[in-house]
């Protein structure tokens, strides 16, 4: 046992060693860059998305792993689909607090307009586009958003995540650490690049911290859950899918839009906490740890 949990821990530490270090490229080249050019985003985004995924297969072959073995199956397809209406319903609990409270307006009809000229599909009517541009969101536009967070997700949850929780044997501690270790590994971008929504570095800081650990209960609940790292490739794809391309854009923004809405607002925090309690409450459903953990 002892040396079950000396290798476990031995894994996580040379997965987290050549993760950061294959990061570090980008965060010194978004430093350098100063972009706030989309070409720029996009290259740099891409590239540190898929780091996670790079330090995992390195790791593997370090320690004679076989990559085959990070929960590649799809599993129970229940989990897969509430793995993406998740995003999708706490978006718009969020949001419509946002609007009916004054954060922000709904809905940007200059923002759809332009969408329906880049489809030619003017003569729709606006709010009839609407439904028929968040249909399009979760269809097509899922199979690129799931490119990118897969390279996130076979290293976080395909291979972080069963080592931490074969070490701790808790739920909660696994999430608490994942998140944590996430929220870290963000912190260059917010602060030395533009991976933020233009609220203060300390604000954007606190807010993402807390909306991303909260996401990690409810990430490792579905990934230990269903045994298979797709559930997670699904909740991230949908997550960036739904809160960056639907409804942040088509929320009219007001002097303070900026505070409330977004990974770097209060609102998606505040609901993903409430969330992450929900799903810490299910923890005893869990295989292999500790119920009361």
């Amino acid at each position: 046992m002892a040396n079950s949990k000396s290798s476990g821990l031995r894994a996580i530490i040379v997965f987290l060693t050549i993760t950061f270090i294959l990061s570090s490229i980008v965060w010194i080249l978004t430093a350098n860059s100063g972009t706030t050019g989309p070409f720029g985003n996009r290259v740099y985004g891409y590239g540190i998305m898929w780091c996670p995924a790079l330090a995992a297969y390195i790791t593997c072959k370090i320690l004679g792993r076989n990559i085959s073995d990070l929960a590649w199956q799809w599993g129970n397809y229940k989990y897969i689909l509430w793995s993406f209406l998740v995003p999708l319903l706490y978006g718009l609990v969020a949001y419509s607090a946002v609007w009916l409270c004054g954060g922000g307006g709904f809905y940007n009809k200059v923002y759809i307009e332009q969408m329906a000229h880049e489809l030619g599909w003017e003569k729709i009517p606006a709010n009839v586009f609407l439904i028929l541009f968040l249909l399009l969101q979760g269809s097509i536009g899922m199979i690129a958003s799931m490119s990118t967070a897969l390279g996130e997700e076979i290293g976080w949850r395909g291979f972080l995540i069963p080592e931490l929780a074969d070490q701790t044997k808790s739920y909660t501690r696994t999430s608490l650490i994942a998140g944590i270790i996430m929220a870290l590994w963000h912190f260059p971008l917010i602060l030395f690049g533009s991976y933020n929504h233009g609220a203060p570095s300390w604000f954007s800081l606190v807010t993402f911290t807390a909306a991303i650990t909260a996401a990690s209960f409810i990430f490792t609940w579905f990934r230990l859950k269903s045994n298979s790292l797709w559930t997670a490739v699904v909740l991230h794809a949908s997550h960036n899918l739904f809160i960056q391309g639907f409804f942040d854009p088509i929320t009219i923004e007001y002097p303070h839009t900026k505070y409330f809405t977004g990974e770097f607002g209060m609102a998606v925090p505040i609901v993903s906490i409430l969330l992450a309690i929900y799903f810490w409450s299910r923890r005893k459903e869990l295989p292999g740890l500790t119920s009361s953990k």
